[in-house]
């Protein structure tokens, strides 16, 4: 006779062997209380076609091809990484982000199928998401070699980092990328705003949580990244996850 499983094994077993993932189409993608990027993520189909999006959107707006090397900054749970997996199937890649739970989901979800992705954690501060990662300077450098990606990709990254901090990533990616390189990333952009304001209260995302807004007035922007070495490609309005801006530049 078969033994009786108590209550108490019933729910550990539960908890053991849950799964920490969701297939769809056959591409393995974090449960939705792992997602960011908004409420509409939360949808599985919704969810794994912006996978696929995002990487249309690198090929028909910055030249991505099979060939391309490219730098996930604030990579999450893999979101591109999937759509790459999807779109051009082998590509050479690599996903870097200060949340450490994200970056071993990856790992194991992803990296274990797909050998020529890597992800890495980044262990640096940031008041929303790493408050125990080490502050640094201008002497931060990723710890990537000189010219080894043609794309870096951050999607809703500047928009959670100071004006100090996203300079600082600006500069060291300049190095990272290869001549005329080329950045894709998201913020939030106003025309008749101040230069720069964190969790402005009159705007319609506004919260009182750590850097969840990073608002900049778009000329002050555009004038960062002629400082930093780059030239503007596209700049499209509010076209992103809660009503983010999208802009596409090249190194100079």
């Amino acid at each position: 006779m078969a033994r009786r499983v108590s209550l108490f094994e019933h729910l550990l077993r539960k908890i053991l062997f849950k799964k920490d993932y969701v297939k769809v189409d056959g591409s393995l993608i974090a449960l939705p209380d792992r997602r960011w990027c908004g409420p509409d993520f939360k949808n599985d189909q919704y969810y794994l076609q912006s996978t696929e999006n995002e990487v249309k959107r690198l090929i028909d707006n910055l030249s991505c091809s099979k060939s391309s090397r490219i730098l996930d900054v604030g990579c999450g749970q893999g979101r591109l990484a999937v759509g790459l997996t999807r779109v051009l199937k082998e590509v050479i890649y690599h996903g870097i982000d200060v949340d450490k739970d994200s970056v071993m989901w990856c790992q194991k979800y992803i990296s274990k199928h797909y050998t020529n992705m890597e992800f890495s954690h980044l262990n640096v501060y940031n008041e929303r998401y790493n408050k125990e990662g080490v502050i640094f300077n201008n002497d931060f450098l990723f710890e990537l070699q000189e010219n080894s990606f043609d794309i870096a990709y951050l999607y809703s990254v500047f928009s959670h980092m100071t004006e100090e901090d996203m300079r600082i990533y600006l500069q060291d990616l300049k190095r990272v990328l290869t001549n005329k390189g080329k950045i894709f990333f998201t913020t939030y952009v106003e025309e008749d705003v101040t230069n720069y304001e964190v969790n402005p209260k009159d705007y319609h995302v506004y919260s009182e949580t750590p850097l969840h807004v990073v608002r900049y007035r778009k000329e002050y922007l555009l004038s960062i990244l002629d400082e930093c070495g780059y030239k503007l490609l596209n700049f499209t309005y509010a076209t992103e996850s809660l009503g983010q801006s999208a802009i596409y530049i090249e190194k100079k």
